[in-house]
């Protein structure tokens, strides 16, 4: 009776932790620019830049006006998109249109949190946005956390679809 219930404790307890905030929005850019970032710039999400969006999450974005931060060819985005049922917040460091880094920021579900771990996000390092909007390479899945890499793989091809956008204009 002891073992289940410590089996069942520490099964929730491992949830409960894997829940939470692994790296501030506000830190994450800071050690992208060394601690000197540049001043936020501001994208309205409308018109055709809305449907694309619409196109890539297969639903509207949630926010109308998105802060990004740019120098030269690099940006920097601060993402959310559902899981399961709360939204994930991620950051992406997009230059010269390949990811060059991303991370899970801020994880609000009861699962999937592995995505957090550089195994998974590794994957993402180089990738970019093939003539179809399409990642030009496949991203391996993890078991029970399906939803949460959908997710993040919808996310990568939206920093990378908004990084081409501001930096060719």
């Amino acid at each position: 009776v002891l073992t289940t219930a410590l089996l069942t404790w520490l099964c929730a307890h491992s949830v409960v932790s894997a829940k939470g905030v692994y790296l501030e929005p506000v830190a994450f850019i800071n050690n992208v620019f060394s601690g000197q970032p540049p001043a936020p710039r501001k994208l309205t999400i409308k018109g055709e830049l809305a449907q694309d969006i619409k196109n890539i999450l297969e639903h509207r974005y949630k926010k109308i006006r998105l802060s990004y931060w740019q120098h030269q060819q690099r940006t920097v985005w601060i993402l959310e998109e559902i899981g399961k049922e709360r939204p994930i917040t991620a950051g992406f460091v997009v230059e010269n249109n390949k990811i060059q880094d991303f991370k899970v920021l801020v994880f609000r579900e009861s699962r999937g949190w592995e995505i957090r771990n550089e195994f998974f996000t590794r994957q993402f390092s180089g990738a970019y946005l093939k003539t179809n909007q399409r990642l030009d390479r496949h991203i391996d899945n993890i078991t029970g956390a399906t939803m949460s890499v959908n997710a993040m793989k919808k996310l990568s091809r939206m920093a990378l679809y908004l990084h081409n956008h501001v930096t060719t204009q």
